[in-house]
């Protein structure tokens, strides 16, 4: 029998001992492989920084796509009398329904896929590449020849815009000073609002039929799209990795370089020579890893509260946007016989009330506070939604004074709608923060993808079943209302990891 002594022990058979050293060097290699320890100040020195030419760079770059969004978006909206002519696609009302669902269908998917390889890869590579896939299909669809293909190709837009979602609020929240996180946020999700009247405005001449022929408009209003979107790319590649999460990936150098960078930047741009003392540090494991499972451990066991309260802002915003602007153009051209050709010219209004809701409200979401904001702007645009449906039904309304209620509706709409977003990408841990905001994009889109389609079937009954869809979409509102009042969290200029911690910080 072999004997050996290991830690003091003898007496050992050599199985023993094998098996002991096993153990030995399997505690040995874990204790010096696990993840380091990192102390760092560089999310206080981001939040310490004082609003710079830079953030207003951060701001457009990000913003951009909003309004390259919003502009296909309406172009699309205007088009739907057009695509029903048999010149064009010749689409029935149902199937011009379809269509918008295929494209939030698409951004459900994106979301999904896009904010997990955000996580887990980093925010600008993902927001550079959806970018990609959004505007080669948007250009794709000016070349669609039938139901299917046009499908397919909004399908594929969706997905790139659904990534963008993820990837773009998660660099908003962590690159953007936290006095002013909330404000900024809303401004630029409101910027989408920009490119609607845009949109408006361009197919306003290329879908009348006596400047440019039918055929040829609509395939027109997306290629052009596409084509104003290519220079984003650009104006994209100057936003720099977050910090934030490089970080939690052990990439402390790579962090400490462009905050450094950020910086000296602020202070050319400020003229100053110093830059206040960032207030505190963290420390943190590095490496952190997160999967869905994660996310759905988070959501559920750990902030059960804010689950709720993201999924019903989400969902309610969610139905009230995707029912009323994607059939907004039907109800002009069948109750009030506008013509398709001049559908822009209403949606310009509509989108100017739209863009100047998150514009001027946004301040009071940082200085008044998230849970009374969010609260007064799903409140007041539910009730005055099912004032407007009451009138409409009892056919009060012209199509301008229709579009003038819409507007006001939707200033507070807006508001109430960006909010949302801002409100889910913050309250949750840093790493797993694009993939909670996809989880929550996703959960609003299923019911608000089957919006259209439901309204546009409403839209062809009578008056009064609009009106029932109006008050559906308005109890909604007033019941997000209710829930951001008795669960609302207090984010206002709080840093994001004093609202929840990060995963990987020490305990």
């Amino acid at each position: 029998m072999c004997h050996c002594i290991v830690n003091g022990s003898a007496d050992l058979s050599g199985k023993q001992c094998d098996d002991l050293r096993r153990h030995k060097v399997g505690r040995m290699k874990t204790e010096t492989t696990a993840p380091p320890l990192l102390v760092t100040n560089i999310p206080q020195r981001l939040d310490r920084l004082p609003w710079s030419r830079w953030h207003w760079l951060i701001v457009a770059a990000l913003g951009i796509t909003w309004i390259l969004d919003g502009l296909e978006v309406t172009i699309v909206a205007a088009l739907a009398p057009t695509l029903k002519l048999p010149t064009t696609l010749h689409l029935t009302d149902s199937q011009v329904g379809l269509t918008v669902s295929a494209y939030l269908a698409g951004s459900v998917i994106g979301a999904m896929v896009f904010s997990y390889l955000a996580d887990r890869q980093g925010r600008k590579r993902w927001f550079l590449i959806t970018l990609v896939l959004y505007l080669t299909a948007t250009v794709l669809s000016a070349f669609s020849w039938d139901l299917w293909s046009f499908l397919c190709f909004r399908f594929l837009a969706g997905a790139g815009i659904g990534g963008e979602y993820s990837a773009i609020n998660s660099a908003i929240d962590e690159l953007i000073p936290a006095r002013a996180r909330g404000q900024t946020d809303l401004a630029i999700n409101g910027s989408w609002w920009i490119g609607t009247a845009a949109g408006a405005l361009i197919s306003i001449p290329l879908l009348d039929s006596h400047i440019v022929p039918e055929w040829l408009g609509w395939r027109l209003c997306f290629g052009l799209g596409g084509i104003l979107g290519l220079g984003i790319l650009l104006v994209r590649r100057l936003v720099p990795e977050s910090p934030r999460w490089l970080i939690t990936h052990g990439r402390l150098k790579e962090a400490e370089a462009i905050v450094v960078t950020i910086e000296e930047q602020v202070k050319k741009d400020k003229r100053v020579d110093a830059l206040p003392e960032p207030a505190g540090s963290m420390t943190i494991h590095a490496n952190a890893q997160a999967t869905f499972k994660t996310v759905v451990q988070q959501l559920v066991k750990i902030y059960p509260t804010r689950t709720m309260l993201g999924v019903t802002l989400m969902v309610t915003q969610s139905v009230l946007y995707n029912a009323i602007f994607f059939t907004y153009p039907l109800v002009l051209t069948k109750f009030s016989g506008v013509s398709p050709s001049q559908i822009g010219l209403y949606l310009v209004p509509f989108a100017i009330g739209n863009f100047l809701g998150p514009l001027l409200l946004g301040r009071f979401f940082d200085t008044i506070g998230r849970k009374p904001m969010i609260a007064l702007t799903y409140a007041t645009s539910g009730l005055l939604l099912a004032c407007t449906g009451y009138l409409f039904w009892k056919g009060y309304l012209t199509p301008v004074t229709q579009t003038l209620a819409w507007s006001i509706i939707f200033f507070f709409a807006s508001a109430g709608a960006s909010s949302a977003y801002l409100t889910v990408s913050e309250i949750f841990p840093l790493e797993i923060r694009a993939m909670a905001i996809a989880v929550f994009f996703v959960v609003g889109q299923v019911p608000g993808a089957l919006a259209p389609w439901l309204f546009s079937m409403l839209i062809q009954n009578s008056p009064t079943a609009v009106l029932y869809g109006d008050l559906v979409a308005a109890a909604l509102m007033l019941l997000g209302a209710v829930v951001a009042l008795v669960f609302g969290v207090k984010a206002e200029q709080k840093p994001l990891e004093a609202l929840t911690r990060p995963l990987s910080a020490a305990r």
